[in-house]
């Protein structure tokens, strides 16, 4: 007896995940006055990641940082930061990233280039 399986071989779809909010922090570090590193978190951020297996290069990031929620472990320089001086949490409470680009970087590595938006400013 002779069988032959015929079928195409279809792509996997793309697959969108969304960040936890209750999981997810952004950390940073400063270099301040050229003598030491001030470190902190924004403690909200939300989004999404399309990732597509097939070509991971064509998947996208979207991004929302809630700038309000910005904590450096000292309050008197947080509510600075928050002030308009800074990032003017009172008109623009939001800190956003939508991806452009995204190219391999080495082995299980990418670079994701896009569009950063703080105080309604983007920057490239």
């Amino acid at each position: 007896m002779n069988a032959a399986v015929t079928g195409t071989s279809q792509a996997p779809s793309p697959t969108q995940w969304q960040i936890d909010p209750a999981h997810s922090a952004a950390h940073f570090s400063v270099r301040h006055l050229m003598i030491s590193n001030v470190r902190g978190e924004f403690g909200k951020v939300s989004g999404n990641v399309v990732l597509d297996p097939s070509d991971l290069t064509k998947s996208t990031v979207e991004v929302s940082v809630d700038a309000t929620t910005i904590n450096t472990r000292e309050p008197q320089r947080d509510e600075h930061l928050r002030s308009a001086d800074f990032f003017d949490v009172a008109n623009h409470p939001a800190i956003t990233f939508r991806s452009k680009q995204i190219t391999a970087a080495g082995a299980g590595r990418f670079k994701v280039t896009g569009d950063l938006t703080i105080r309604g400013s983007r920057a490239q």
